[in-house]
């Protein structure tokens, strides 16, 4: 006969007799966990005593001992509001919210959120319940009230932002280039007098277009990195959440590259190739 289980279960009560006992409370006192926000606002400390009520005149309040203070999951469908909340056991929130007509042991729960190990297993794991469990509907809680759809909705807004962005910045780009490319007018013509072909000034071009929009790239990925900490600690700081507002991942930064460098290096050949079409003769003219 083997007592491990038992041994652990009795030093356990023993340490939570005697915590109860140094925090000057009642070993019998349940105790709770309160969020960061309410902690705060109510200036609650781990140790205290709460007297917690299902109404707000208190009628038939019961005490509880904060054992820690939380952060709670962010929830971007719930920003702007304020977490004020605690988590009970389960057998005291029970017997906090329980109608004195209830029977102990009767209550009825409405739904049960199961977090699997292999999160791909969901679907077949919700299939198998619903097929072995008459009267119990098992689905997906990933857009189950709707937040996958508001999600959906405002990625295709921000993708389409993206896509008008990259448009009216390249055609700004091709203006800006035609322009430099116009003042350096007299020294193409010059290098074609002596020589030069086409092909290899536009080569030329290419080389110093990939070059100039590659720092360009780099620097504002820079300034992204920089910006990133700000705006996340300021609306973290405005909202009172850990929501992460802003993430640079190595994802974006390589699409970031991908998308810049080609469009600057393709802008500043569009504009240097009507330049070049031209005769030598005509650019060295002033």
């Amino acid at each position: 006969m083997t007592f491990g289980p038992f041994v652990t279960f009795v030093s356990f009560v023993v340490l939570a007799f005697a915590s109860a006992l140094l925090a000057g409370q009642q070993p019998d006192t349940p105790s709770i966990l309160v969020s960061r926000q309410l902690a705060e606002l109510e200036q609650i400390a781990v140790g205290d005593q709460v007297q917690l009520a299902t109404d707000e005149r208190g009628t038939d309040a019961r005490a509880f001992r904060v054992a820690g203070i939380y952060e709670p999951t962010p929830d971007p469908m719930r920003l702007g509001a304020v977490p004020r909340a605690v988590r009970l056991h389960l057998t005291d929130l029970l017997a906090l919210t329980r109608d004195a007509s209830t029977p102990a042991g009767t209550e009825h729960v409405e739904s049960i959120n199961v977090a699997l190990t292999d999160p791909d297993d969901a679907r077949a794991f919700a299939a198998d319940v619903n097929a072995r469990i008459p009267g119990v509907f098992a689905r997906l809680a990933i857009g189950a009230a709707g937040a996958g759809s508001t999600f959906v909705v405002l990625e295709r807004f921000h993708l389409a932002i993206a896509a008008v962005t990259i448009v009216a910045a390249t055609v700004f780009l091709l203006a800006l280039s035609i322009m430099l490319v116009d003042e350096r007018r007299a020294t193409v013509g010059v290098l074609r007098l002596i020589g030069f072909p086409a092909r290899r000034i536009l080569v030329q071009v290419l080389l110093e277009g990939l070059l100039i929009a590659g720092a360009g790239a780099l620097f504002g990925l820079l300034l992204a990195f920089g910006s990133e900490g700000l705006i996340n600690r300021f609306f973290q700081w405005r909202y009172n959440t850990a929501l992460i507002f802003v993430k640079v991942t190595p994802n974006v930064a390589a699409t970031c590259l991908a998308i810049a460098v080609p469009l600057g290096a393709v802008a500043t050949v569009a504009a240097s190739w009507a330049l070049l079409r031209r005769s030598g003769l005509r650019l060295a003219r002033r």
